[in-house]
């Protein structure tokens, strides 16, 4: 179970680093008269690493019964 949660762990720092890194990508496409299509691309790629971000985060904290 340790060994899950630490890939777990692991795999969720890297999804937020990289989602991070594609703000910075984004806005500096977004700056210039970049290809559209590209930046669109990026969105969506940053909107899908932010479900998979919150997923992994329901899965890392414990059930509470209230």
């Amino acid at each position: 179970m340790l060994d899950d949660r630490d890939s777990l762990l692991r795999r969720l720092h890297e999804m937020r680093s990289e989602h991070r890194d594609l703000d910075t990508v984004i806005a500096r496409l977004s700056d210039s008269l970049a290809d559209q299509l590209q930046v669109q691309r990026l969105k969506k790629r940053k909107l899908k690493l932010k479900d998979e971000i919150t997923w992994l985060e329901s899965r890392l904290l414990p059930d509470i019964i209230a």
